[in-house]
């Protein structure tokens, strides 16, 4: 099972320097890299502080400067927000300017929020047929003079300009969570991207059960990746597992409050959760954080990693955003390149 890295750059207050988080963003990513890491991810989301990101290339190109051997990953586009022909051509020139390093990872999306702000009207079963229309259209696109008459696109024969360096194009990941998504991935030969967030151990066992039954159904596909995503935090101490537990419970509960879309959003920034609205979620604990998210020290780390790995999961990318301090992060990245990697070497 290999490693990656999967991160944003998180914005939680006003006072925080934006040209500061995002170049603790870029040093956490050089520790990735120096560490043997596989991978490094990070997404698109637009006018939300909590991840900023507006176009995830844009970080891919600069990482690509300041790190030697990390494969370099969109987690992910979403795709409605993209016409065929601008992805296919950007993420093409994103693969030159990195020397073919570039993993392309591909959602529907999942924040009502930006929906509203860039496609009003779209629901979430449109979003997924516009990610369906989306992926073979590019494909062709890089392979070229390919023509398209869709449901959301139609333009005349067109070829990618510039066109990939990887043979056939970058890797195609999508964030796959129904079984249909599953088995869209899989029959279209993409790679498939999964997290069970806060859901735990069981909701990971469902994930690849719908991963093998949809490799099951297209016998002649050959089996693609699956990349297991989820929020990790390996702690000094006993003491330590329980404060990162109350930190990924705050977290949890401010992206549940984005999800729902209901408070308040000034400068970027959501109206503030008091601390009785935490300890009232109706689901979210640090408890509960604690059995369902990677958390703890380093050997319980490697026990949970180990039962993933015997799901039968190529990748586990360590899910690092929290709105903890650099500083935590940072030894929680440390600690697991050093203490948890060698397990799997």
């Amino acid at each position: 099972m290999k490693f990656s890295l999967f991160a944003h750059m998180e914005r939680i207050s006003a006072a925080e320097d934006q040209k500061r988080l995002y170049d603790e963003f870029v040093e956490l990513c050089k520790i990735a890299d120096r560490g043997g890491m596989h991978a490094v991810w990070t997404g698109e989301h637009h006018g939300m502080n909590f991840t900023i990101a507006p176009n995830p290339m844009l970080n891919l190109v600069d990482l690509a400067r300041h790190t030697k051997n990390v494969r370099l990953g969109t987690g992910t586009v979403i795709a409605p927000f993209w016409h065929p022909i601008r992805l296919a051509g950007e993420a093409a020139m994103t693969d030159i300017i990195t020397e073919g390093r570039l993993e392309l990872g591909i959602a529907r999306g999942a924040y009502e929020f930006e929906y509203e702000r860039l496609m009003p009207g779209m629901d979430a079963w449109e979003a997924g047929q516009r990610l369906r229309e989306l992926v073979p259209a590019m494909k062709a696109l890089w392979q070229g003079d390919y023509a398209h008459e869709g449901e959301f696109h139609q333009f005349p024969k067109t070829t990618s300009a510039p066109q990939p360096v990887q043979d056939g194009g970058p890797p195609i990941w999508v964030a796959a969570r129904d079984p249909n998504s599953h088995e869209f991935a899989v029959a279209q030969g993409c790679n498939v991207q999964v997290t069970p967030l806060w859901k735990g151990d069981e909701e990971v066992t469902d994930l690849m059960g719908k991963f093998n039954a949809a490799c099951g159904k297209f016998p002649d596909q050959p089996r693609p990746k699956i990349m297991l995503l989820q929020h990790t935090y390996v702690a000094e101490d006993t003491a330590d597992v329980k404060r990162g537990a109350e930190e990924l419970n705050r977290f949890y509960c401010y992206f549940g409050a984005w999800f729902m879309n209901k408070r308040e959003i000034t400068q970027g920034l959501i109206e503030p959760l008091t601390e009785e609205e935490i300890a009232a979620h109706p689901f979210y604990s640090p408890e509960a954080m604690e059995r369902d998210l990677v958390i703890g020290t380093p050997d319980t780390v490697i026990e949970r990693l180990k039962g993933y790995e015997a799901l039968g999961y190529d990748e586990y990318s360590f899910w690092i955003d929290s709105s903890m301090s650099f500083e935590r992060k940072k030894a929680s990245l440390e600690r697991f390149i050093n203490e948890v990697m060698p397990a799997f070497a």
